[in-house]
């Protein structure tokens, strides 16, 4: 079998201002094509149009090539060795950033490749499944008053979440609200339901620290990203001086990344995003840094439904999976782009390890109503 096409496709949700933008506003899907007319699809959560120019430039030189050069005419089944050929053609521009994004998207294709040819699901694929039903979080951005995030919290419930996130929005701007705002949705769901809460940032140590107080007395299950994303000395002090679990990573791409926040920054919970860690290939030698370490892995996944799947297969093929995000955006692209998604009940997503690859199909109508270029 050899690769005949590497699409990059930008798909974006017209006239959307930037108040409006929850990160499901546009994205990158790729789509590999084979002489054996088996095709993968992945996705890229990055700046779209940066991450396509990685995928369609032209060589400058050896070590500065683009991804669909790289992969024309190669075995798309030698995943392994195409995911090093294009972290080497692309080192003197990449090695983190928009070029391991670029390529997280290509091997998630790649492994939907495998698995249609092999007639399995990616899961089984990438060495077994560990978990055959894993939680699933209601993911969303924080309103900003205290009647809708109570409102969203018994919402969500009533859905069937377990386990429900809010994050960003107003949080950091005033204490008393920000515990106003958890007091509120803890009194909504109740004791039963996991709550975690992403900062987005908010703080510097000793705001981190005193929020994380705060949010342990309403039984918040992870406080994420409470600091900046290159602050590790604040996350060490954090976590080692919390009882509450500290949760980050979603930002960073590359295992060295990880490897960095697990022994210097001291996380509980790494939380990689397949779309931009260097895909599901990279993803397991993260996941198996955490698990010789004794730390949980979530992957992050606030895309559409072709990372949520790819996050799905991730976390079940993983001895440290347990749960996978879920966003509750009403964006389309969120939404419709995957006519065939993970099924979600009762709180569980089921492993669809009854459908080849990733187990997903794309509807292409809403593909083009969407496409950019």
């Amino acid at each position: 079998m050899k690769i005949t096409e590497v699409e990059a496709i930008y798909l974006s949700i017209p006239d959307l201002d930037a108040e409006q933008c929850d990160g499901t506003q546009d994205t990158l899907v790729i789509r590999i094509h084979t002489d054996e007319g088996i095709v993968g699809v992945g996705e890229v959560d990055s700046s779209p149009l940066v991450a396509k120019a990685v995928v369609e430039a032209p060589a400058s030189h050896s070590i500065a090539t683009g991804l669909r050069t790289l992969l024309i005419g190669e075995n798309p089944i030698e995943i392994e060795r195409l995911w090093d050929k294009m972290y080497r053609g692309t080192i003197y521009f990449g090695r983190t950033g928009p070029a391991l994004h670029a390529i997280s998207g290509v091997d998630i294709a790649l492994w939907d490749i495998l698995g249609k040819t092999m007639n399995r699901p990616v899961c089984e694929m990438m060495g077994g499944v560990f978990n055959g039903k894993l939680k699933a979080y209601a993911s969303a951005l924080m309103p900003e008053t205290i009647a809708e995030a109570a409102a969203m919290a018994e919402l969500y419930a009533k859905l069937g979440y377990k386990a429900m996130k809010f994050g960003w929005g107003p949080i950091g701007r005033d204490a008393k609200f920000d515990e106003a705002q958890i007091k509120a949705i803890r009194e909504a769901v109740g004791d039963d339901v996991d709550v975690m809460i992403d900062a987005g940032l908010a703080w510097d140590l000793k705001g981190a620290l005193r929020m994380a107080e705060v949010y342990e007395r309403y039984g918040v299950y992870w406080l994420e990203e409470p600091v900046h994303s290159n602050d590790i000395a604040g996350y060490r002090a954090l976590a080692d001086r919390s009882r509450i679990s500290i949760a980050g990573g979603e930002q960073e791409s590359g295992r060295m990344a990880f490897q960095r926040l697990l022994d210097e920054g001291h996380l509980d919970i790494i939380q990689p995003d397949l779309a931009r860690v260097g895909g599901l290939t990279e993803g397991k030698r993260i996941a198996y840094l955490a698990y010789d370490r004794h730390k949980k892995v979530v992957p992050h996944a606030f895309k559409t439904g072709i990372l949520v799947a790819a996050s799905t297969h991730f976390a079940a093929a993983i001895p440290n999976g347990f749960m996978i995000e879920y966003t509750v955006s009403n964006s389309p692209l969120a939404r419709d782009l995957v006519s065939r998604e993970i099924e979600f009940k009762d709180g569980y997503v089921t492993v669809p390890t009854d459908r080849p690859g990733l187990g997903i199909e794309i509807d292409e109508q809403v593909l083009n109503r969407y496409r950019v270029r």
